[in-house]
Formats: structure tokens, C-alpha cells, sequence
């Protein structure tokens, strides 16, 4: 199994994704996590991550899970085959309650777990991506509006994650600052992820923060903060 969960993108070096890839080949680009922006947002997020992945040798390719929802009941074989073509899922951030909601609808947290305990491609989600694979949301609805799930999606959100890392992530956490140094994280995102943090402590939840330059990379048996 490989995984790169980031709070931001690449982190502060692309070389830790690129060692767990290899060579840069077809990836496929998940950003079920916007699907509750307009349209033009939604469309602009998706270029924002393919530029920089291109420019690192990849070659991106959106897989928009809402084209497989309703095909869960025993028709994921078309999802599952398109993602399997893939050397690695590249899953931005977003909404994370929407993400998960969008990956039940599709089957497609069924298929990740399959392909990744058979090492069949490299998983890099950021944001509500890294959020996505730990076992859950609790949490999260300091800064994610799970309110959106029901609107975007029409069904209740999901509080649970897909169980791939047995701790919660808790992205975008402000990095340590010298005594009397400025805040680099908006004083708002800071109170959410503060929030967070308070309610997985109260329910006695393991977890790692991330600052936007931290990431952790999962290789086999291995388990590394970066």
C-alpha cells in the first residue's frame, strides 16, 4: 500500500510523491470534494491541480465520480477498471463530507480499498483527500459544511472515513511560530483547526496534524512523517 496525504498539494517537496511513484505516468484526478461549488469553481480547481502536475511529467486525466453513481450495485467493474489503468489517484481537497459521500454513491470507497491493499496505485490526496482515508470526519464540520452532502448529494453526510490509516488527519494546522511571531495561518482557519483538534481529543481519538508544507507517506509497513 502507498499513499502521500498531504495538507497541501505536494507539501514543501514533490521528491517524497515522486520516490513513492516512480516514473510520472497517467493519473487520474478525483475532485469530488468541489462538488458542491458552482460549476466555473469547480472547473477551475481541477485545472489549478493539473497544471502542477503536469509540470512534474504526469499526465492527468479527471475521473468524475458522479459519472458511476448508481452503478455501485454490482457495476463497479467500470470504475474499478478505469482507476486500475491508473499508476496513481491524485485526490484534491475540498469538502471532505461531500468527497466521502461522492465515493459511497460511486462505489468508489469500496474499489480504493481493494486497490490499494493490492498495491495497484499510488494514492495522493491533500485536504479533504487525506481526510477521506482515516477511519473519521468527527471533527471536521469546524471548517467542512456537512450540510452540503444532503444538498449536493441527497443523502445524510457519513461520519465515518474509509479506515485506510488508523488515525484522523487534521489538515492545515499552523505551523510552530517563534514566541511572539505572526500567525501565517488566518486567524479563522487557525480557530477551526483548533476546534478539530478539541473535539477528536474529547472523544479520545488518535490523530496527526499537518501543517500546508507536512505530509505523511504510508509504504508497505512504513508510515513517515515528512
Amino acid at each position: 500500500m502507498r499513499l502521500f496525504l498531504s495538507s497541501y498539494r505536494f507539501g514543501a517537496d514533490p521528491a517524497p510523491l515522486m520516490s513513492l511513484v516512480g516514473k510520472p505516468g497517467r493519473v487520474g484526478v478525483i475532485a469530488a470534494a468541489a462538488d458542491a461549488w458552482p460549476p466555473s469553481a469547480r472547473a477551475s480547481a481541477v485545472v489549478s491541480d493539473v497544471a502542477p502536475l503536469r509540470r512534474l511529467g504526469f499526465s492527468p486525466e479527471e475521473v468524475d465520480l458522479r459519472d458511476y453513481i448508481g452503478t455501485q450495485n454490482g457495476g463497479t467493474s467500470g470504475l474499478r477498471d478505469r482507476l486500475a489503468g491508473f499508476g496513481m489517484l491524485w485526490v484534491r481537497g475540498g469538502n471532505t463530507f461531500v468527497l466521502r459521500a461522492q465515493m459511497a454513491r460511486s462505489g468508489a470507497d469500496d474499489v480504493l480499498r481493494d486497490l490499494l491493499t493490492n498495491d495497484s496505485l499510488v494514492y495522493a490526496g491533500y485536504s479533504a483527500g487525506a481526510c477521506v482515508m482515516t477511519p473519521t470526519l468527527r471533527g471536521l464540520d469546524s471548517s467542512d459544511d456537512p450540510s452540503e452532502v444532503f444538498e449536493t448529494c441527497g443523502i445524510q453526510p457519513i461520519w465515518e472515513g474509509l479506515g485506510v490509516v488508523p488515525f484522523a488527519i487534521v489538515p492545515h494546522h499552523p505551523p510552530a511560530t517563534p514566541s511572539g511571531g505572526e500567525e501565517t495561518v488566518p486567524l479563522e482557519d487557525a480557530a477551526a483547526v483548533r476546534r478539530t483538534v478539541a473535539a477528536l481529543q474529547l472523544a479520545g481519538i488518535e490523530y496527526r496534524t499537518l501543517t500546508d508544507e507536512q505530509v505523511i507517506v504510508v509504504d508497505g509497513e512504513s508510515t513517515e512523517p515528512i
